[in-house]
């Protein structure tokens, strides 16, 4: 893939039990999607568009900058629908209106502080790699590494999750272990047709700034107080 056609996807959708209205809640002053917005328009690695149900948030999106070229139906719009089904539907309306494109770079705004380089990154690692996927990765926390994981038997046995018989005693001697941290995905376009946002040759990439994934008020405290940070 020595060039690609990159979209830029922004789901948000209206509802929200976790944290009410939360993309036009306010974050630092600003609303939460607005975050994601300015970060995309300028990583500018193609066009910025939200997928959304919601009036308020199409408004809004549009006056920051952002395409809201369809609405999403209703039934991708539920706190049950899964992303994948929103990515696809992106696709199809946009190939409808002759825009095809060769990946999609999915932006959430609940992960609001990702730098714009980090969406840069992301997309020229897929295209210089030819994987089906990028996402981004933070180092998985000691207390949480998966060589410390058990299982837990109905007999109330324990089993380390590795297989192993002992665990690892001292943790500057873990592996290193990552984890997804939201921010950015990066996955080729007949790889989301294919039925995934991941394939079968993923790639990591480290992410950078703070890390803050926004799913109840607590979270929500959170960022504020990083945001109050950053303004600083």
């Amino acid at each position: 893939m020595p060039s690609a056609r990159i979209l830029a996807l922004i789901p948000a959708r209206g509802g929200s039990k976790g944290v009410p209205g939360k993309n036009l809640r306010s974050l630092g002053g600003r609303p939460l999607i607005d975050w994601t917005i300015a970060a995309a328009l300028e990583a500018d690695v193609g066009p910025v568009v939200v997928s959304t149900d919601d009036a308020r948030i199409a408004d809004v999106a549009r006056g920051l900058g952002a395409e809201v070229p369809f609405e999403r139906p209703a039934h991708l719009a539920d706190d049950q629908a899964p992303t994948l089904p929103v990515v696809v539907h992106a696709l199809d309306e946009l190939l409808a209106a002759g825009r095809a494109f060769d990946a999609v770079c999915l932006l959430q705004p609940t992960s609001p502080f990702r730098p714009p380089s980090l969406i840069v990154d992301a997309t020229e690692l897929l295209v210089r790699t030819g994987a089906t996927s990028v996402v981004t990765i933070r180092p998985t926390p000691a207390e949480l590494h998966p060589d410390w994981a058990y299982d837990l038997g109905p007999d109330s046995s324990l089993h380390l999750h590795n297989g192993e018989l002992e665990p690892i005693r001292r943790r500057q001697d873990l592996p290193p272990a990552f984890h997804r941290d939201g921010a950015v995905y990066v996955t080729r376009a007949d790889v989301i047709r294919a039925g995934s946002l991941y394939g079968t040759d993923g790639r990591g990439l480290v992410a950078t700034g703070p890390s803050v994934n926004i799913d109840t008020l607590e979270d929500f405290a959170a960022a504020e107080r990083v945001a109050v940070e950053l303004a600083r």
